[in-house]
C-alpha cells in the first residue's frame, strides 16, 4: 500500500490506492470501491455523490499526515526537537531524498488527483436524480481540498504544476511549473467557490460546510497578502471580513477545556471547522490509509498505546518552543500538548512492563532511580492512549482521532492579525479570548509578534508552525531567516522539582552535549527542493515557471 507515486502518473497512484471500507459504523466513512467511484454509472443520486468525495477526508492524505506533517509542519517550524528521528528536517537539512518530503509531495498531489476526478466525473456523469444541491456540494468539496493541497505545496516548493485533469496529465511530457503568484490566484478560485457552494449546515457530521471555505479563504488571503513582498491591504481586508462572518455567524465556538480538544470522544466538536475523519481500523478492513496513525510515532512508549508502537520517545519539544510558554503550569496548551517528567493524564492508562494497569504519570526516573530518565517533553497532542481509554477505538497504528484543518480559534487569529494595523483594539479582544481560554493572563496591548508567538503556542504539533514562517517569508524574509537562525533546536534534559505533583521543571543542556543547537536559515535552504525521483521522470520541473492559463476555465 506504501506504493511510491510521482505527478506524472498521479491517477494511476490514485487508481492504486484501496477505497473499500467494510464495517465502518459512521455513514460517513461508507464508500463503495474505487471502480464504482469512477464508473460513468456510479454518480446517479445524492448518496453516490457523497460517497464519491469521502475519500478527500482520509486516505489521500496518509502520507502527509502520517509522519509529514508533524516533520515538516512542526520540525522545520521549530517545534520539535529530536537524536535521531526527523533530523534532516529538525536540522534545517530537508533534501530530495528526505522520505518526509517526498511522502507529502505525493500526497498533496493525491489529493489533486481524487478532487481533479471527482470535479469531473460529477460534471460528466451526474444522473437526473442527483440534486443540484448535492451535485454543487460535492464540486465545492473537490475544490476546497484541492485548493487546501495545492496552498501546501507552493509554501512548500514555491512554483509548482496546476493540474486540472487527469487524463490529459498521463499523456503529457511537458509538464512545467506555474508561478507562485497563478498558484495562489487558483487557490483563491478553488476556495470562493467552495464558499459559495457549501450550504451552512453540514449534510452529515464532519463534513464541510460554508464556514468551513470562508474560514479557510480567510487564513489564504492572510497569506496571499504577503506574496508581493509587502502586505497587500485588499488581501488583508478580504481576510478580516470572512474571518468575521465566520466569527459571526458559524455558531462555533472555543471549547471551554483546551485539552478537551485532543480526545478521541470529542471529535467534531463545536470548535471544529473542518478536520480529517479517519477510521481507526481501516487497515484491519483492508484499506490501509484511512486510519490516523501518529499516536504511533508520537507516543513516548507502547505502554500508553497497547501495542508495539508508541516510537516517540526520542522526540520532544524544542528547547526554542519551551521557552514561548509563558508558565509551564498555567498555561493549559503546555500540558495539552507536551508531556513533562511527573504530569498526570488519568484518561490515559499505562501498562508498564510486568507491571498493572494504572493511570498515566509521566516517567520521571530511571529503572535504578537516578534522577536521568530520558529527558525529552514527550509530545501529548494526537496521543489518545490505548483501546480501553477509546471504547476499543485503538489498534497498532490506528486511531480515529479527528485532524485538525481548521478550528475557532485559528480564525480568531487570522482576524486579529489582519485588522492589527486598522483596530488594534479589536485585534487585542481576539487576542485575549485564545489566552483566556489557555488560563494565561490578558494582555494589554498587541503587536504582530504577540500573534505569531500565540499561534505557535495555540497550534503547536498541529503542523501549522512551518506554515507561519512561510506565511512571513513572503514579506519579510530576512526576519524569517533571523528567527529560524536563532531557535535552539538542540536536545536537553528536563526535571521535575518534585513528585508526584510537580509544578517547576529545569531544563538543563548536559555538559556532555555537544550536538549542535542553532541551524542557518537562508535563501538556499528555505523551501523545501522537489523530490529527486520527481525531478528524474519530469525534467521540465526544473524550468523557469510560466502563468497559468486561466483561459480554461477554471
Amino acid at each position: 500500500m506504501k506504493k511510491h507515486i510521482n505527478i506524472r502518473n498521479i491517477l494511476a497512484g490514485v487508481a492504486a490506492l484501496s477505497l473499500g471500507l467494510s464495517g465502518c459504523s459512521d455513514e460517513f466513512l461508507d464508500r463503495p470501491p474505487l471502480d464504482a467511484i469512477v464508473d460513468a454509472n456510479f454518480y446517479q443520486n445524492d448518496d453516490q455523490i457523497l460517497a464519491a468525495s469521502a475519500p478527500l477526508y482520509n486516505i489521500v492524505w496518509f502520507a502527509y499526515n502520517d509522519k509529514a506533517s508533524h516533520g515538516i509542519g512542526d520540525a522545520r517550524g521549530g517545534i520539535l526537537t529530536s537524536g535521531s528521528y526527523q533530523l534532516e528536517n529538525v536540522r534545517f537539512n530537508t533534501t530530495g531524498e528526505t522520505p518526509e518530503n517526498g511522502a507529502a509531495w505525493r500526497a498533496f498531489y493525491n489529493v489533486v488527483a481524487q478532487s481533479n476526478s471527482l470535479i469531473n466525473n460529477i460534471e460528466s456523469f451526474a444522473g437526473e436524480d442527483v440534486t443540484d444541491r448535492i451535485k454543487n456540494h460535492g464540486l465545492a468539496e473537490g475544490r476546497f481540498m484541492r485548493g487546501l493541497a495545492f496552498s501546501y505545496l507552493v509554501q512548500n516548493w514555491g512554483a509548482v504544476p496546476i493540474i486540472t485533469n487527469n487524463t490529459t496529465l498521463l499523456q503529457d511530457t511537458t509538464l512545467t511549473r506555474n508561478t507562485e503568484e497563478s498558484v495562489w490566484q487558483f487557490i483563491i478560485k478553488d476556495i470562493r467557490f467552495a464558499a459559495e457552494n457549501l450550504p451552512e449546515s453540514s449534510v452529515q457530521t464532519g463534513r464541510l460546510n460554508k464556514w468551513s471555505a470562508e474560514g479557510l479563504l480567510a487564513k489564504m488571503y492572510l497569506t496571499r497578502a504577503g506574496v508581493s513582498g509587502s502586505r497587500n491591504q485588499t488581501d488583508l481586508d478580504s481576510a478580516a471580513y470572512f474571518a468575521k462572518r465566520v466569527i459571526d455567524n458559524s455558531g462555533a465556538s472555543l471549547m471551554e477545556n483546551y485539552e478537551d480538544l485532543f480526545k478521541m470522544a470529542n471529535n467534531n466538536n463545536e470548535e471544529t471547522l473542518a478536520a480529517l475523519q479517519w477510521t481507526y481500523n481501516a487497515g484491519q478492513a483492508g484499506a490501509w490509509g484511512a486510519q490516523n496513525s501518529v499516536q504511533a510515532f508520537l507516543a513516548f512508549g507502547s505502554e500508553i498505546t497497547g501495542f508495539g508502537d508508541g516510537w516517540g520517545g526520542d522526540i520532544g519539544a524544542s528547547k526554542w518552543m519551551l521557552d514561548l510558554y509563558e508558565d509551564y503550569t498555567f498555561d493549559t496548551r503546555r500540558k495539552a500538548t507536551f508531556m513533562f517528567p511527573g504530569d498526570h493524564y488519568p484518561y490515559i492508562t499505562q501498562v508498564p512492563a510486568g507491571g498493572t494497569a494504572q493511570e498515566l504519570r509521566v516517567p520521571a526516573r530511571s529503572n535504578d532511580g537516578a534522577r536521568d530518565y530520558n529527558g525529552r517533553a514527550w509530545v501529548k497532542k494526537y496521543v489518545v492512549g490505548r483501546p480501553e481509554d477509546n471504547d476499543g477505538k485503538v489498534v497498532q497504528q490506528g486511531t480515529e482521532i479527528n485532524t485538525y484543518i481548521l478550528r475557532l480559534a485559528d480564525v480568531y487569529l487570522v482576524y486579529a492579525e489582519a485588522i492589527l494595523s486598522k483596530d488594534p483594539s479589536e485585534a487585542l479582544t481576539y487576542v485575549n479570548l485564545v489566552r483566556e481560554r489557555a488560563g494565561v493572563s490578558p494582555l494589554t496591548s498587541v503587536t504582530w509578534e504577540d500573534i505569531f508567538e500565540e499561534r505557535m503556542r495555540e497550534f503547536a504539533m498541529e503542523g501549522q508552525a512551518w506554515y507561519e514562517f512561510t506565511r512571513l517569508h513572503y514579506y519579510n524574509p530576512e526576519l524569517t531567516y533571523q528567527i529560524l537562525s536563532e531557535q535552539d533546536r538542540g536536545t536537553f534534559r528536563i526535571y521535575p522539582d518534585k513528585l508526584p505533583d510537580p509544578t517547576l521543571w529545569d531544563v538543563e543542556i548536559p555538559d556532555d552535549d555537544t550536538s549542535p543547537r542553532f541551524f542557518n536559515v537562508n535563501a538556499s535552504n528555505f523551501l523545501i527542493p522537489i523530490p529527486s525521483s520527481e525531478l528524474s521522470r519530469a525534467p521540465n520541473l526544473r524550468k523557469p515557471p510560466v502563468p497559468y492559463d486561466f483561459s480554461s476555465g477554471e
